[in-house]
Order: structure tokens, then sequence, then C-alpha cells
């Protein structure tokens, strides 16, 4: 009986930490490969740069002609710093204006996420 317990005892466990190496060793050299090549430039979306006609609600916050989405956004982003609308404490929400009111649907606050949504229904 003793021998079996020193023949048990005497077997290492295999170690799985040199196949984890090996296959770090390819990822890296894929991450240089990547650098090596030239960034090619961004083009911008053909939709989001389409001139939009701006809703009768929102032409006293942006002004009335034509804009891509991109510029009217900007633009009312510009209004709600000009005029301190963005909320103090939870700098994520808006408190609406008489005119950014009549584009949020009647509604005192709104999340910015929620802003570009309601500003896209008065876009055409």
């Amino acid at each position: 009986m003793a021998t079996k317990k020193a023949k048990a005892k005497a077997k290492p466990k295999a170690k799985a930490k040199p196949a984890a190496k090996a296959k770090a060793k390819p990822a890296a050299k894929a991450k240089t490969a990547k650098a090596a090549k030239p960034k090619a430039k961004r083009k911008p979306n053909a939709a989001f740069m389409k001139p939009m006609n701006i809703g009768t609600a929102l032409q006293p916050v942006i002004g009335s002609k034509p804009m891509p989405r991109t510029e009217v956004v900007k633009k009312v982003w510009e209004y709600i710093k000009k005029n301190n609308l963005q909320d103090a404490k939870e700098r994520r929400n808006i408190n609406a204006d008489e005119n950014l009111r009549a584009v949020f649907g009647g509604k005192k606050t709104v999340s910015m996420f929620e802003m570009t949504k309601l500003i896209s229904g008065h876009l055409s």
C-alpha cells in the first residue's frame, strides 16, 4: 500500500500556462501589424450631411434655413449653453425654456439623449 501512495504523489499535474503563453504571442504580433497600416480618412455618412427642413417649433431656437442634422444638434447645444439651460446638479438633463418646451413636447426637463430623439421629430 505504501508504494501506491508514493507513486500517486510522484506524478505532477500538467499545467496549462504554456498553452496560454503560446496564444498571447500571435495576438501581440497582430497588434503591431495593425499599427503599421496607414489610417484611411473617415468619410462622413451622406445621410447626416443632407440638409433638413426645420419645423416651426424649432425655428425660434436655431433659425429657419435648411441645415444638416449634425448642425441642428450643434445649434441647439449653442442655444442651451448661451441661455444656461443645462441642469447644474444633473448635467445630463436640460431644463427647457418657453422655446425649447415647444420642441420637447411640453416637458420641463429632458435628458440629453432624449433631446436628440425629440429634435428629429421637427426635421423633415
